[in-house]
């Protein structure tokens, strides 16, 4: 068997694999904060203090840079090292990775039912890949294929470069999110807590003006799921505007990491928050944003985008890796 994880700063994903294939076997995803570590929930998941007897490797997605195999995760109190997990475990065969390598291993593997086509493009069979993910926080990674096996994975921390605003709206928000907090990261915007910090915005500007059925339901556990649903149905139009800007800056950062990579293979959108609003994907805001690179535009155009629905993607990915044996 092999162990692995989907660690994030809202849900932690476990699950186990037979190295044919691989193949799923069983798996839970639990909500990360009702755990002191990443050690209980393994002991949760196991439903034993020690793994059975089966188990001889393990490798872990976590979501934080990744060095000497210790990880402080960035949106979670909790410090994940290698050695600890060994004990734990009782096993020498353990990595840990970047969630965001955790995806980009599972890209070559996905069945064409597991994406959402956003444009076809022109794919390069051999060209590289880029993946960026908006969830609780913001991950980008890389994949480079080579003629065997599973290529080169490159962890990033894109997430946390500056927020480069591109139209006058985004520029108004960078001025509003500056003056409440200084720099404003990438991940400041392109994440959850993002579109309800963009919502803000546009409340600001309507005098503050809330109905009283959004004031309370923003109060529950999940702001921004009620921020994008109510965009999706055009309930309120504060909600709408925020989440049209919110997929215009998706775009025009998509379009930037592939630009940057030069992502012949095509460019995937991950995380929690692409296949929940893949409806306003695929509008013309979007690719607009996404296209809109000067000269480059045509390149652009023949970048595949594609969004990964399948919501396992990085623990097969972990589990493709620890079959590597990376």
């Amino acid at each position: 068997m092999i162990l692995v994880g989907d660690i994030g700063g809202t849900h932690s994903r476990l699950a186990l694999f037979t190295p044919d294939g691989p193949s799923l076997v069983k798996d839970a995803v639990y909500s990360s904060r009702k755990f002191s570590g990443l050690a209980e929930v393994i002991r949760e998941f196991l439903g034993a203090t020690q793994p059975p007897l089966e188990l001889e490797k393990a490798c872990f997605g976590v979501a934080g840079p990744v060095k000497n195999g210790h990880c402080k995760l960035t949106h979670l109190p909790w410090d994940v090292d290698v050695k600890s997990l060994r004990s734990l475990l009782s096993i020498e065969a353990v990595c840990l990775i970047n969630d965001l390598v955790a995806l980009a291993a599972a890209v070559p593997f996905l069945k064409p039912s597991e994406v959402r086509v956003l444009q076809a493009g022109v794919p390069d069979p051999q060209g590289k890949i880029a993946v960026i993910a908006a969830g609780t926080g913001l991950g980008q990674s890389f994949l480079i294929p080579q003629e065997r096996g599973l290529g080169i994975v490159v962890a990033t921390e894109g997430g946390q470069c500056d927020f480069p605003p591109h139209q006058s709206e985004a520029i108004a928000l960078h001025r509003f999110l500056t003056e409440r907090a200084g720099r404003v990261a990438l991940e400041d915007v392109l994440s959850g807590p993002g579109l309800v910090r963009i919502y803000e915005f546009f409340k600001s500007s309507d005098a503050g003006l809330e109905p009283q059925w959004l004031t309370g339901e923003l109060l529950g556990e999940d702001p921004a799921a009620v921020i994008s649903q109510c965009g999706l149905a055009r309930k309120n139009s504060n909600c709408e505007k925020a989440l049209d800007l919110f997929v215009s800056i998706y775009g025009a950062a998509a379009g930037n990491l592939a630009l940057q990579l030069g992502a012949g293979g095509g460019i995937y959108l991950a995380g929690g928050i692409a296949p929940k609003i893949i409806s306003r994907l695929k509008t013309s805001q979007f690719l607009d944003s996404f296209r809109a690179k000067g000269a480059f535009k045509n390149f652009m155009m023949k970048v595949p985008v594609k969004v990964i629905l399948n919501d396992r993607a990085a623990l097969f990915g972990a589990a493709h890796y620890a079959i590597s044996g990376r």
